[in-house]
């Protein structure tokens, strides 16, 4: 017998990282059905990540963003995600390799996933209990909650994606 173990968290990671993966891609192909928006969460200096660097600078390890009314061009591939945002009126383009999500939610129908994610720097730990999902996000101070904005985006802390100390 061998003493290696099946990594479990890691499929199930995988698995739910393709859950939002078909979302995204059926977004992408269909737009968003009735009242469904997204918000997801994911950390900045994750390699791959491509946003602009107004954005990294404010957003230095961990940024949310929100699909919802206006967004543009969201294309999705097996490793990555890409959309259009428009942020204080410039448009961006930002790139999300689906392994530096660390959450998912829709408020819509109070659907959320949250994943564990080693920052970069770190090596990889064991991986912990899996927490309960959270049902609702707390808008930042300086961001409105998401609405029809002429296509700005807003840009939310998830506390409740948060590990507690």
């Amino acid at each position: 017998m061998s003493d290696q173990k099946i990594p479990y968290d890691e499929l199930v990671q995988d698995a739910l990282l393709g859950v939002v993966r078909k979302v995204l891609t059926d977004a992408a192909n269909y737009g968003l059905p009735g009242a469904h928006h997204f918000y997801i969460a994911f950390r900045t200096e994750h390699p791959g990540v491509d946003i602009p660097a107004y954005l990294r600078e404010r957003y230095k390890e961990e940024m949310t963003i929100v699909l919802q009314n206006q967004f543009w061009d969201l294309k999705v591939e097996d490793e990555y995600f890409q959309v259009g945002l428009s942020f204080n009126s410039k448009p961006a383009v930002l790139t999300i390799p689906f392994a530096a999500v660390t959450g998912f939610l829709d408020p819509s129908v109070e659907f959320a996933l949250q994943f564990q994610r080693p920052r970069p720097s770190q090596p990889a730990a064991e991986p912990a209990a899996p927490e309960p999902a959270a049902t609702a996000a707390e808008p930042a101070d300086d961001s409105p909650a998401p609405a029809d904005n002429g296509g700005e985006a807003n840009v939310v802390a998830l506390d409740a994606f948060r590990r507690k100390k």
